[in-house]
């Protein structure tokens, strides 16, 4: 079996980023990180007033989620970012250039509606927009797969495998590109 690249988790808030991330991870056999605990609390509190984060604010928080991707290089992983722009992934490559995007995407009304069924998430619905008018799919050139997020969280965790193997028809079943 080969050693799984580490996979970034990425989306709007809302798509499940925290539930398809260690179901994903669970089934790689690797671990998982948690994108918002990488957060400063100056992001947390932030995001909590109903404030989207700039680039400045983002930067460090990239930095520390690329910092642990690179330390898994070779061993693999499974961290969840919303890396909605494209120069964010980019920063992610650039410390960790093997990473694998799995893009959790999906209707805005049924994110919405899963955002608000969530309790204890310092996001709130009110910066949705915000995270869309963000959002850059991912690029032909950027290696990722798109998962559409309805259904199950198993449900959507199978599309995922099934579309991080069709990245790499050669891996063995049940492993990252």
């Amino acid at each position: 079996m080969r050693t799984p690249h580490v996979v970034v988790v990425m989306g709007v808030a809302g798509t499940g980023k925290t539930t398809i991330g260690p179901l994903l991870a669970a089934r790689l056999g690797v671990p998982y990180a948690e994108g918002d605990d990488f957060h400063p609390p100056a992001n947390i509190t932030k995001m909590s007033a109903g404030t989207p984060l700039d680039d400045a604010d983002r930067w460090p928080w990239l930095d520390a989620i690329g910092t642990w991707a690179h330390g898994r290089a070779g061993l693999g992983g499974v961290v969840s970012s919303s890396a909605l722009k494209r120069a964010y992934r980019d920063r992610l490559r650039a410390a960790a250039p093997d990473v694998v995007f799995v893009h959790l995407t999906g209707e805005r009304a049924l994110i919405e509606e899963r955002m608000r069924q969530r309790q204890g998430h310092f996001m709130p619905t009110a910066l949705l927009d915000s995270q869309f008018a963000t959002l850059q799919p991912l690029q032909p050139d950027e290696a990722g797969v798109a998962v559409d997020v309805s259904g199950t969280p198993e449900e959507i965790t199978a599309r995922a495998m099934a579309a991080l193997d069709a990245l790499d028809p050669d891996a063995p079943s049940g492993t990252a590109p």
